[in-house]
């Protein structure tokens, strides 16, 4: 069988380490890029609640109907309950 140059590196890597070290490492690199105390962490926190926020601005323009449906019915069962 043969292996390509590209392959062989990447294959001598799964034999060598298991999948869960392989994970493993890949959380503890993601774990020290969020926590460096650099302002790429702030930056990356800002571009994170940026797109939360345009998520869900475009969520509440296309859903706005159905959510202000969904309010009024509770808010009437709130207030049929209470009175």
């Amino acid at each position: 069988m043969y292996i390509s140059k590209t392959t062989a590196p990447i294959t001598k890597e799964r034999r060598t380490h298991s999948m869960k070290k392989r994970i493993t490492n890949a959380l503890l690199n993601a774990r020290n890029v969020l926590a460096n105390p650099s302002g790429d962490q702030m930056t990356g926190w800002l571009i994170v609640v940026l797109v939360v926020v345009v998520v869900g601005a475009v969520f509440m323009t296309l859903y706005q109907d159905s959510i202000t449906t969904i309010w009024n019915s509770i808010v009437t069962k709130i207030t049929g309950l209470l009175s």
